[in-house]
């Protein structure tokens, strides 16, 4: 439990360097680049201290970031500049707990108690109703349409991507084998590399072909001026969401089914009140703070009882 409360801290902070980096550089870019860094630094662990590329359980710890990060989080790079940091982290974080308990019930069997499954249903109502809309920032309707099919399509492939993880470490413990968390995370981020990367290379090649220029090295690059202001935001996302949060959601789910740690995690937008306050200068009203309240009321209960 306290390794998925952690990462749900972790993942508020990336929220919030995610939002300004995609603003700043668009939702490919901004991807790419976090993963890139993600994978520098959790390859330093894992060849150094970890088990590298090393397990029997390799193969699903590469396709859950297929799904995951590859899929899961350009989906969710799309939704956070037409939703905001706040919309795009409430749907995406309250509908990969529902996606995770039916796919791994139906894959793996796993049930889990009626108790169980009463705080998950009060920990996701806090959070709705701490970030549902109201006298929030309005947004234009088909601009809202775009964001929620991109939220949706990331929570799924999130949800699938987590059941996978879950799936390596059985096949892992199988074999005799016990992989850090370190290690799968950098094994994880490996199989998100290669979407994000074709999806960047789509955007910089149609924006050449729009502006009858080539593809040259330098469509890759952005201005010298304009990196001194993002490299700060791309570094704390990749640092604080997929390093060190994707981390923690590993150390977590070997332990625990997926549907409670993507619970425990969708406390992300409950963190992200003060920061969004701060950040982006959003109100937030009595129906928050009860929101806020109920859902960590939910937790309480999910970890006495579990």
């Amino acid at each position: 439990m306290f390794a998925a409360l952690l990462a749900a801290l972790l993942f508020a902070v990336s929220a919030i360097c995610g939002y300004r980096s995609s603003r700043q550089i668009g939702g490919a870019e901004a991807n790419f680049w976090r993963i890139c860094a993600a994978i520098f630094f959790l390859a330093l662990w894992a060849h150094l201290f970890g088990g590298g590329l090393a397990g029997a359980a390799l193969p699903y710890f590469v396709v859950s970031g297929f799904f995951g990060i590859g899929l899961g989080d350009t989906g969710y790079f799309q939704a956070l500049p037409r939703l905001g940091s706040r919309r795009a982290v409430l749907l995406t974080q309250c509908l990969i707990p529902l996606f995770a308990i039916l796919i791994e019930w139906l894959w793996l069997g796993t049930t889990l108690t009626i108790v169980e499954l009463l705080c998950i249903a009060v920990i996701l109502t806090g959070v709705a109703l701490a970030l549902a809309p109201g006298d929030h920032a309005k947004i234009p309707p088909r601009q809202l349409a775009i964001g929620i099919a991109f939220a949706l399509f990331a929570a799924f492939c999130g949800a699938l991507g987590a059941v996978f993880s879950r799936k390596a470490y059985f096949v892992a413990h199988a074999a005799g084998e016990h992989p850090d968390p370190g290690t799968t995370g950098y094994q994880r981020v490996l199989g998100g590399l290669l979407i994000p990367g074709i999806i960047l290379l789509a955007v910089k090649w149609r924006s050449a072909r729009a502006h009858g220029g080539v593809l040259e090295g330098k469509t890759f690059q952005v201005s010298r001026e304009k990196w001194r202001r993002i490299w700060p935001w791309i570094l704390g996302n990749s640092l604080a969401g997929q390093t060190l949060g994707v981390t923690c959601v590993q150390w977590a789910l070997e332990r625990k089914p997926t549907g409670i740690v993507m619970t425990i995690t969708a406390m992300t937008p409950v963190i992200l009140l003060p920061m969004t306050r701060i950040v982006e200068g959003e109100k937030i009203g009595i129906r928050s703070l009860i929101g806020a309240l109920v859902a960590v009321v939910g937790v309480i209960e999910l970890a006495f009882w579990h």
